[in-house]
């Protein structure tokens, strides 16, 4: 008797007729596309294994060109049957058609153009600004070039039509995309900005410091400049002040070489001749551990010996331009230079990094065969190393990004390298302030005597800070205060996040809403999240057969027509 109920009922289960479209999907959000919605009932293997053959990979809500739906019978059961989008006839054409979903680039176009039929260029541009990527960047070099190009084949050289828009930017749509809808780190850039600038000139009434003049070539820059830089994981840039005035990076310089080496070599064999402790004494003091080894990578005696441990066998011409190779990938190929004045300079005042050379070769704290004065030759050189703010700021960037280059996607340092070079920054990056720095600010830090602060706030951006003018621990006067200014009004310190603590702002979320940052995304699910939200495509209904029938959504153009 079972066994007759139950066939009657797969009976009535083939033979029902499709009463009124029962979507499986009617949510709002998207799926990724490896998500398979089907139906739930007792079947057949062969009907189901039918059905999940005529159920495409769905990648968006109506995007596939074929839809299943679920039927429901009398029975109770309900199974997919792809015939019946046989039945659907011309009414079913005219519902799927509004249901395909635009591409990036005409949805990028309607985002920008607002309601008009052609772009000015200008405005685009000034758009992707706003979103805090330059024109420069190395990603957007292809779309920028096409853009030269295409406007001077234009009548009036200054607007675009979306045939000639979609033609520029389909080579980085996706980047282009990522920008427009807010996905990046810091998705309202604009704000963000505004408060940096804010932070600058509140630093800048700053008057206090000496610039160093110890080496000569320091003394003669003007204690007036002062500037901030900064670079996100998603290549956002923001820079206000002096920025593109060229200095060296001086000490700076030791946490980069020290990655270097650990990138090179390993974390074992670089700290077999370097410890990792603060050593609560001045920088450029002769004093090493009880292990007869320099306390860390930060003073002068560790940088010393982190500087024999680069490419060993190499000549020194060989090891500079090593290093300086590791450096301008850093900083995504932007300006990485080379001061002999200030080489020259401080080799000749450089009396008391000889004589931490000779009482480090003294203690045998270098590796054999060791030529200790080549070694301080090529210490003064990388100290000489010029930088601009800006590029600065794309090599904290890297670091903050765990090692890739947020310009260029080049990775460069390994994990290895970035964590432990983070974490000696923090502990030991800011010479006798180092405690205060990471009590205060928390976050990883290195400055150096020509007045620069690099700051890394990892996962999210690297700053750098420049003002000649020092205090008396050797720090710069205005990027001390820029650091702190920056922790109190934002939530960037290392334990800000502690639940139950007092909320600041966080720029990494819009609006103040929960932070969404999907990362990298791919093409569709970028399509489909932007179709849902774009402000000229509205979400419409097909007719429904009774109150509470569910439906499937479809877009159509609710201001702009094709």
């Amino acid at each position: 008797m079972l066994h007759f109920r139950f066939s009657t009922v797969l009976k009535e289960c083939f033979q029902a007729t499709v009463k009124r479209p029962f979507p499986c999907r009617t949510q709002e959000s998207w799926y990724p596309a490896s998500r398979h919605r089907r139906c739930l009932g007792s079947v057949p293997s062969d009907v189901a294994a039918a059905a999940a053959v005529a159920t495409p990979h769905r990648t968006a809500p109506c995007s596939a060109p074929r839809r299943s739906y679920c039927v429901k019978t009398e029975g109770a059961a309900t199974v997919e049957l792809d015939d019946h989008l046989k039945k659907d006839g011309a009414e079913g054409d005219k519902r799927r058609n509004p249901g395909i979903l635009p591409s990036l680039e005409d949805l990028l176009f309607y985002t920008v153009a607002e309601g008009q039929e052609k772009i000015p260029a200008h405005k685009f541009l000034t758009a992707l600004k706003a979103t805090g990527l330059w024109t420069g960047d190395p990603r957007l070099k292809e779309c920028m070039e096409t853009l030269k190009q295409t406007l001077k084949k234009t009548p009036d050289g200054v607007t675009l039509d979306r045939h000639l828009f979609k033609k520029c930017v389909q080579s980085n749509i996706v980047l282009l995309t990522q920008a427009f809808r807010k996905k990046f780190v810091i998705p309202d850039f604009q704000s963000f900005t505004s408060h940096i600038d804010q932070l600058y000139e509140k630093a800048k009434n700053l008057s206090g410091g000496q610039v160093a003049d110890y080496i000569p070539q320091l003394a003669k820059f003007s204690p007036d400049l002062w500037a901030v830089s900064l670079c996100t994981v998603d290549g956002q840039r923001h820079m206000v002040g002096d920025t593109k005035v060229p200095f060296c990076l001086q000490s700076c310089v030791k946490p980069l070489k020290y990655a270097v080496a650990v990138h090179d070599h390993g974390t074992e064999y670089v700290h077999s001749f370097i410890g990792k402790e603060p050593s609560g004494l001045r920088f450029n003091k002769l004093f090493l551990n009880e292990d007869d080894k320099p306390h860390n990578p930060m003073v002068n005696a560790g940088a010393i010996v982190c500087t024999s441990l680069i490419q060993q066998t190499a000549s020194n011409a060989e090891k500079f331009d090593y290093v300086m190779t590791f450096l301008k990938k850093m900083a995504g190929n932007e300006y990485v230079g080379f001061s002999n004045a200030t080489f020259q300079s401080e080799r000749e005042s450089g009396d008391r990094n000889f004589a931490i050379g000779y009482y480090l070769k003294e203690k045998k704290c270098f590796p054999e065969g060791t030529d200790m004065t080549s070694v301080l030759d090529l210490y003064f050189q990388l100290c000489a190393i010029e930088v601009t703010c800006e590029s600065a700021s794309v090599m904290a960037a890297t670091l903050a990004n765990g090692g890739i280059c947020p310009i260029t996607g080049e990775r460069v340092l390994s994990p290895e390298a970035v964590r432990n070079t983070l974490s000696l920054m923090h502990s030991c990056g800011m010479y006798d302030f180092s405690g205060q720095f990471a009590f205060h600010v928390g976050l990883p830090s290195k400055s150096g005597v020509a007045g620069g602060i690099l700051l890394v706030v990892p996962n999210v951006m690297g700053i750098m800070c420049w003002s000649p003018p020092l205090d008396k621990l050797g720090n710069s006067v205005r990027g001390i205060q820029f650091c702190t200014d920056l922790v109190e009004l934002f939530n960037f310190h290392n334990y800000d996040n502690l639940r139950h603590f007092t909320k600041k702002h966080d720029p990494r979320r819009e609006g103040g809403d929960q932070r969404h940052h999907f990362g990298p995304m791919d093409y569709e699910s970028l399509q489909q999240e932007l179709a849902l939200k774009a402000p000229f495509w509205k979400k419409v209904s097909p007719t429904e057969t009774d109150q509470d029938s569910s439906t499937t959504v479809v877009y159509r153009m609710d201001k702009v027509a094709e």
